[in-house]
């Protein structure tokens, strides 16, 4: 029973379904979801830890980049599970349409350098 309260604790967070969402449309690193939820760095570092703990998404260190995907290969077929019907149950969601607009004009160079 632990694991699934996890897992849902995972998905009961309106950030962390954005942050899920997000990383469907492309890698991310820490500063460009910072940028789309307009959150602390700690803020979404906790948000990070605990989809990353449940197994939704990866950390990939690219030089000074850490980047952020969905997993591909999670080891719980209910990771896959929710991530495939996530598109059903929020994707004609206000905040997760706007966020797809932001995503494509988010720009790491100029986001992470200031």
């Amino acid at each position: 029973m632990k694991d699934n309260t996890k897992l849902f604790k995972a998905l009961s967070d309106v950030n962390r379904l954005r942050i899920l969402k997000a990383l469907q449309s492309k890698t991310l690193c820490v500063c460009e979801i910072k940028e789309l939820l307009n959150l602390a760095n700690s803020t979404v570092s906790q948000h990070l830890k605990l989809l990353k703990e449940v197994g939704f998404i990866i950390e990939e260190k690219d030089g000074k980049w850490s980047n952020y995907r969905i997993n591909p290969l999670p080891g719980d077929a209910r990771i896959n599970a929710v991530l495939n019907s996530l598109d059903f149950w929020i994707s004609d969601e206000d905040m997760i349409i706007s966020d797809k607009k932001k995503i494509k004009a988010l720009n790491r160079t100029k986001i992470c350098s200031s």
